[in-house]
């Protein structure tokens, strides 16, 4: 080797080693950059009318609303990402209904309140066959809008959403591991809410184990640990497992079934007695056609009753929402769903029948019906229906009819 061209072969080694490392961070931040402006833009607007008519004093409800999102979601960058969603609800012309900011306490319940806020933001990683996601984030464990213990409440135009950490672990075949620690929860009552909590702060935990590899369903196991600590008596304690399924009879016909039990009692500081969860359902499908009869039961003892804070309790116990939460005596309801398409449009009609666990006191009976029909996949436009009539007037619910209008573009 000709020594004296060894430094300039080291030179020219040298300034390639430099030139890679330059173009290996040039590469990574173009990454980093690509990913943080190469994400998805998202959009919903829905328009909705709402009206409630009571036979109480109150004068009858008219709300009209508008919900509009915009929410951004990052590209990847070594498996992390980041999403943001700020959400706005809008009254529209006069509000004659209450819903607990504006003080018109003479009016019916709407329970949409005007405001702006973040709906969600949170960091995410996606590795190990995990998505972690840290910060405000809304948080289901089934398909909506059958949030029975844990949801968004995606009825109402202010969403639920919750401040903690979450992970989804899939590494199991058919398996799927869920787990959430809450700091805070979010409420569909907004900033300003006069007598109803905007925020509860929590410590609690949810687990949730869900394993598809059965040939007679789907099998679900939870534990859901809340620790409420604003008002620390209500703390509770559920555990349960769920089993849901359909087995095809022929080309035709499918017959459809759910078993579920759960154990709800008091945790930390909680002053809750130990109360049960029912909930059994068979049904068949035909032709695009659904009709199943379901029996729930959550139990009460006069004191104490069985409750879900955090669900969609919209879904459930009928739609005109006598029953957010469950009376002290608890209740049963047995009711007859038939879901099926008319025109292009989907239609589930439901009739309730309403009792007490404790005394087995007449709580009402109620009939709902939906048509919804979505177009493009971009528009939705919905009628929706509910007539509760109430039973021993001792239990103090009234007759209740609520009826709905709505249109949504989501992008």
């Amino acid at each position: 080797m000709n020594f004296t061209r060894k430094p300039i072969v080291l030179a020219l080694l040298a300034s390639g080693v430099s030139a890679m490392g330059t173009a290996n961070v040039a590469y990574a931040e173009d990454a980093f950059f690509d990913a943080l402006t190469g994400g998805k833009v998202s959009f919903t607007a829905r328009a909705r009318y709402e009206a409630v008519k009571e036979d109480n004093a109150k004068k009858d409800a008219d709300a009209y609303t508008l919900r509009s999102t915009l929410g951004y979601q990052t590209g990847s960058f070594k498996g992390f990402g980041a999403f943001v969603e700020f959400e706005d609800v809008r009254a529209v012309g006069d509000e004659d209904f209450n819903n607990f900011e504006n003080g018109h306490t003479n009016y019916s319940v709407v329970a949409d309140p005007v405001g702006t806020e973040v709906n969600q933001g949170y960091l995410s990683y996606n590795g190990f066959d995990t998505e972690f996601k840290l910060g405000r984030q809304e948080i289901t464990y089934r398909d909506a809008p059958f949030h029975r213990f844990i949801g968004n409440v995606l009825w109402r135009q202010n969403h639920q959403s919750f401040d903690g950490f979450s992970l989804v672990n899939k590494s199991f075949d058919n398996t799927k591991i869920g787990y959430a620690h809450i700091e805070n929860v979010n409420t569909i009552f907004g900033e300003d809410s006069i007598g109803k909590a905007q925020n509860v702060d929590m410590n609690s935990d949810l687990f949730n184990i869900q394993y598809s590899g059965l040939p007679i369903g789907n099998l679900e196991a939870y534990a859901y640990l809340l620790d409420n600590e604003d008002v620390i008596t209500s703390s509770t304690e559920t555990f349960g497992a769920r089993l849901s399924g359909s087995q095809a009879i022929n080309d035709d016909w499918q017959v459809l079934y759910s078993l579920e039990y759960a154990n709800q009692d008091d945790y930390k500081d909680g002053l809750m007695d130990d109360q049960n969860y029912y909930l059994a359902e068979l049904g068949g499908k035909y032709n695009g056609w659904t009709a199943k009869f379901s029996y729930e039961m959550q139990e009460g003892d006069g004191t104490y009753s069985f409750n879900t804070p955090l669900g969609t309790n919209h879904a459930f116990q009928g739609w005109a929402d006598i029953f957010l939460a469950t009376p002290s005596r608890g209740l049963e309801d047995m009711y007859f769903t038939v879901v099926g398409n008319v025109l292009g449009a989907k239609v589930v009609a439901v009739y309730h029948d309403f009792e007490t666990d404790a005394d087995s006191l007449d709580a009402g009976n109620e009939f709902d019906i939906l048509a919804e029909k979505t177009f493009n996949t971009h528009y939705t436009v919905g009628v929706q229906y509910a007539d509760y009539n109430a039973g021993d007037a001792s239990l103090g619910y009234v007759d209740t009819q609520k009826f709905w209008v709505y249109g949504q573009l989501k992008f």
